[in-house]
């Protein structure tokens, strides 16, 4: 089993909980962090101490308070620690379940498991815990085995996005047209960007803009 474990968690009883449940499994030394550039820190320690952490477990979301932080999100937090130290084994413990968001995490972060919070959601940490501890396999909570699988979001990349989301503000063809000339986004004219909306309401089986935008909201896509 891991022997050293950091949980990043802002939420004192979910912290605790998650303690609990390593500590059911064994875990020697577990840390806690409730701020994304502590937990960044304590990793950084560790490893100049060469006593690296062989497990994160974050959650996404951290409430902003009076601290000024680098790093307030667990996406954030993930990607700062893969840079110092990529092979580290991580799982998400989160609330968010849009499949998106999920399918991105695996894919552009390398996590090794996501599981989301809810009734059930101690015993499946374990077992993800005591899985990817013994596996290479990719674990997700059963509820969103599907994000895994979904092809619709396959080919959706950051270009994407970046329409989605200034669809999502108002924007009409023309101004996203030159807002992306004026940021250096490619291809950025009207006939493209037309061309490239029309390609997503078919991935997503949308009718209108209307459509996608509710659709791309409900996948985390925006």
């Amino acid at each position: 089993m891991f022997k050293k474990v950091l949980v990043a968690e802002d939420f004192d009883s979910i912290s605790i909980t998650v303690g609990q449940a390593l500590a059911e499994l064994s875990v020697s030394e577990i840390h806690h962090a409730k701020y994304c550039d502590d937990a960044f820190l304590k990793v950084k320690k560790a490893i100049h101490d060469n006593a690296p952490y062989d497990l994160l477990v974050s959650d996404l979301s951290f409430k902003t308070d009076h601290r000024d932080n680098k790093l307030n999100s667990g996406e954030e937090l993930i990607a700062a620690i893969k840079k110092i130290q990529p092979d580290i084994k991580t799982i998400v413990f989160s609330i968010e379940d849009k499949s998106f968001r999920v399918k991105s995490l695996f894919n552009n972060l390398g996590i090794n498991a996501y599981v989301t919070k809810g009734r059930d959601s101690i015993p499946e940490l374990k077992r993800a815990i005591s899985e990817i501890f013994n596996t290479n396999s990719k674990i997700v909570s059963t509820g969103l085995s599907h994000a895994l699988r979904s092809k619709s979001l396959i080919e959706i990349e950051t270009y994407d996005i970046e329409i989605l989301k200034l669809l999502s503000k108002g924007y009409i063809l023309n101004e996203i047209s030159t807002e992306f000339k004026n940021t250096g986004v490619a291809p950025n004219g009207s006939s493209s960007l037309e061309k490239r909306i029309n390609r997503l309401k078919i991935y997503l089986k949308a009718n209108n803009n209307v459509h996608l935008i509710a659709i791309a909201k409900d996948l985390g896509l925006v």
